[in-house]
C-alpha cells in the first residue's frame, strides 16, 4: 500500500518537504553539522560543488572531494530535527517518491556527524576529538519507535541505578555506534566514550541560571558512571538519534566531536574555531578513504 501523503509529505516540485532534496541531490556518504554556517566550511575544501540548497536551517551542499561525492547537511540544534533530517534522507534512497513505496533492495547511507561538545572527564582535555562508541538517549525521542532489537538493557539499567534516574523522566536507551565507521576513524588523536544525548541546552545539561533542576548533582554521577570499561565522554544534543534512527533504518552512522569545553575542568578552548577546522580536516581524509 502507498505510503499517504500525510505522512511523506512532498513539495510541488518532488522534493522532500523539509529537506527540500530530491534523491539524486545527496550522495551515500554524508556529513552532517549543526550549525548552518559550518556547511560551507567543509565544502570550502571540496573539489567542485554539483549542488546546493537550503530551507529553513537545513542546508545542503553535494560535491566531489578527492574524487568522492559527499553531501554535507545541517541539521540544526537537537534531537528533533534530527528526527526529521534521518527519516527523509533515508525516504530519498529507499522510498520511490513517486509510487510511494518502500523499495525492495535497502541502501545504507554512511552519516558522520562533526560537531562540538563539552567534556565530562578530566582528563579528555579542550582541543581533543572525541568518537562516540555509544548514543546514551536522555531526550525520549527514541522510545516512539521500536527500539527493542537496538538497545542495551543491562548497561541502561546499570546507568539508571547509578544516578537515581528519576521515574518521571524518559527511561535512558544506549545505542551503539557503527562498528565499521568507528574502526576507520579511529586513531590516536581520538577519545572514545559514550556521547550522552539531552534534549536541550541549559537544564537538560545540568546549567542554572534562574531555574533549579531537578537533580543538581547529574552531571557529576554521569561523570563516574562505568560500565564494563564504558564511560561517559561528552554531552550534546544530537548523536543519540542519529545511531538510533540510523541503526533502525540500515544506516551506518558515526558521531565525532571537537572538545572546545571541559566540563569536569571549567576549561574552554582558547580557539575553538581552530579545532574545529582541524576535526573537518580529518574527517575529510579520512572519508577519502572510506
Amino acid at each position: 500500500m502507498p505510503i499517504k501523503e500525510s505522512e511523506l509529505i512532498l513539495n510541488p516540485d518532488g522534493s522532500v518537504y523539509h529537506l527540500n532534496l530530491k534523491p539524486e541531490n545527496i550522495a551515500t556518504t554524508i556529513i552532517f553539522v549543526g550549525d548552518q554556517d559550518r556547511v560551507e566550511k567543509i565544502t570550502k575544501h571540496f573539489d567542485s560543488i554539483e549542488f546546493s540548497t537550503q530551507k529553513r536551517e537545513f542546508k545542503t551542499q553535494t560535491g566531489l572531494y578527492k574524487g568522492k561525492r559527499l553531501s554535507v547537511i545541517s541539521t540544526g540544534i537537537g534531537p528533533d530535527n534530527i528526527d526529521i533530517v534521518v527519516n527523509e534522507l533515508d525516504a530519498l534512497v529507499n522510498i520511490n517518491l513517486k509510487t510511494r513505496q518502500p523499495k525492495k533492495e535497502i541502501t545504507a547511507l554512511n552519516i558522520i556527524r562533526v560537531g562540538t561538545s563539552g567534556s565530562l572527564q578530566s582528563d579528555i582535555p579542550v582541543d581533543s576529538f572525541v568518537l562516540g562508541t555509544h548514543g546514551l538517549d536522555l531526550t525520549g525521542l527514541l522510545h516512539f519507535y521500536q527500539i527493542e532489537p537496538i538497545s542495551n538493557p543491562e548497561m541502561e539499567n546499570a546507568f539508571i541505578k547509578h544516578t537515581n534516574w528519576h521515574p518521571n523522566k524518559a527511561r535512558p536507551i544506549l545505542i551503539a555506534n557503527s562498528s565499521t565507521l568507528e574502526k576507520h576513524f579511529t586513531s590516536e588523536r581520538t577519545f572514545s566514550g559514550i556521547t550522552a544525548t539531552a534534549v536541550g541546552f541549559y537544564g537538560p545539561q545540568g546549567r542554572v541560571l534562574r531555574l533549579p533542576v531537578q537533580d543538581a548533582e547529574l552531571n557529576d554521577k554521569m561523570d563516574s558512571f562505568e560500565f564494563n570499561n564504558n564511560r561517559i565522554s561528552n554531552l550534546e544534543m544530537e548523536t543519540s538519534a542519529i545511531y538510533g534512527l540510523s541503526k533502525l533504518l540500515g544506516h551506518h552512522a558515526l558521531s565525532l566531536n571537537a572538545i572546545i569545553a571541559n566540563r569536569a575542568n571549567g576549561t574552554f578552548s582558547e580557539n575553538p574555531k581552530k579545532i574545529v577546522e582541524e576535526l573537518i580536516e580529518y574527517t575529510l581524509g579520512k572519508i577519502s578513504t572510506l
